[in-house]
């Protein structure tokens, strides 16, 4: 399985990452992907950056290195009504919405609250892609986590990071051969992501590959195997009928 781009990289602008945008574009290039999308943490987040770092996106060009660069957020999900961290003129500025549950940010509920935190962020137009579903920490009813991916065309990450031998998550691995069965049996596209916040990890998808060999995942619903699979979580581009390719 050859995957073409990573969108959930951080950079020192989230306070707790450790690379720059041109150590990461310099990655993605010997890595051979062929688009890099930045995503770094908004304000919620300790030492994350100020809105205002969003907004002049446009400094950044389209392509660096030879690689196509998107410019995103991971937006932090605050409370159980799935209220994010930038305001909505902020984030349809973005290529791209990663939506995601932080401890500092976010009290974990049950897992009914948790669910119902991550579908209602999911619900807002400009969210494209639900960051690492696979936390005990946050534990969640994948059922109706799946039938909304479906619904309003938000793509669930397999994110390498979790799979980690370090990482902070709990019983990540289990929990993304859940939802990874699910979005199989219902045809809901994934998308693999390394959540880097070094530059080395940039492109590093694999654990995450290893999963999705070891689960049968159907290759042709994991977005980053075809270049079209962008348009399916870029926001200008047409997400819906690209979104419906992979389902009956």
């Amino acid at each position: 399985m050859k995957l073409l781009f990573d969108l959930h990289t951080h950079t020192v602008a989230s306070g707790h990452a450790y690379s720059t945008l041109k150590e990461n574009a310099e990655a993605a290039k010997e890595r051979g992907l062929i688009a890099l999308g930045t995503s770094d943490h908004a304000s919620a987040m300790p030492g994350g950056p100020a809105p205002v770092f969003f907004t002049t996106y446009r400094a950044i060009p389209e392509t660096l290195l030879g690689i196509r660069i998107f410019t995103g957020v991971e937006a932090d999900i605050l409370n159980f009504d799935g209220e994010l961290d930038l305001p909505a003129d902020i984030l349809e500025r973005m290529d791209y919405v990663i939506a995601s549950l932080h401890p500092p940010c976010i009290q974990a509920g049950t897992p009914e609250e948790n669910t119902r935190a991550v579908v209602r962020a999911m619900a807002n137009p400009c969210v494209t892609i639900l960051g690492h579903p696979d936390d005990d920490r946050y534990p969640l009813l994948y059922e109706p986590v799946v039938e909304a991916a479906a619904r309003f065309h938000v793509a669930l990450e397999v994110n390498s990071s979790s799979l980690a031998p370090r990482s902070a998550r709990r019983n990540a691995e289990a929990n993304m051969r859940k939802y990874l069965s699910l979005c199989a049996l219902h045809r809901v596209p994934v998308i693999v992501n390394s959540d880097a916040h070094m530059y080395t990890e940039v492109g590093d998808f694999a654990r995450a590959e290893q999963l999705l060999a070891a689960c049968a995942f159907p290759e042709e619903l994991v977005l980053n195997t075809q270049e079209e699979g962008l348009q399916c979580v870029i926001r200008d581009s047409d997400r819906q009928q690209m979104f419906r390719k992979g389902r009956p």
